[in-house]
């Protein structure tokens, strides 16, 4: 195994054993739930939005351990970002998922430590885990009501 892909092991490793901003906000002004109907994974995001930045983020819920470690990782990203920073990186981290992956080198430096998903790629069925989080941020920002499904 690479070095590299260890240290994303270890990576995932840690944020599933400690997820980071587990929890509900009591001042959250956004939320959405996101459910992945093929495995049962399901979260609910909550974010304090104020004057167009990301001031906290929580999420809660169950699932694997790329679920849990994506919103992990995803939470301590968007926090102190702007609306429009927080959404650029969902775009991107959807394409690392889905995207060509000749395209990753110009891709992945951008997103600091969530590129340790870019292998998740090679397992179709995990794609749909480690994006969950990010697919329910984009509705928490959007105001969408409805529950948030990766089918």
């Amino acid at each position: 195994m690479s070095e590299m892909r260890e240290l994303y092991q270890q990576v995932i490793l840690d944020h599933n054993q400690r997820p980071r901003n587990f929890g509900t906000l009591e001042e959250a002004n956004r939320s959405a739930e996101g459910y992945n109907p093929l495995c049962g994974d399901s979260i609910r995001l909550q974010l304090v939005v104020e004057d167009g930045i990301v001031k906290d983020a929580a999420f809660e819920g169950e699932g694997c351990a790329i679920v849990t470690a994506s919103a992990s990782l995803m939470t301590e990203a968007v926090k102190g970002k702007t609306v429009e920073e927080a959404e650029e990186m969902f775009r991107e981290v959807i394409e690392l998922l889905t995207g060509d992956p000749a395209e990753e080198a110009e891709v992945a430096p951008k997103l600091g430590k969530m590129a340790v998903f870019s292998g998740v790629r090679e397992y179709p069925l995990r794609v749909k885990c480690a994006s969950l989080a990010w697919h329910t941020m984009h509705a928490a920002l959007e105001n969408e009501q409805d529950a948030v499904t990766t089918e």
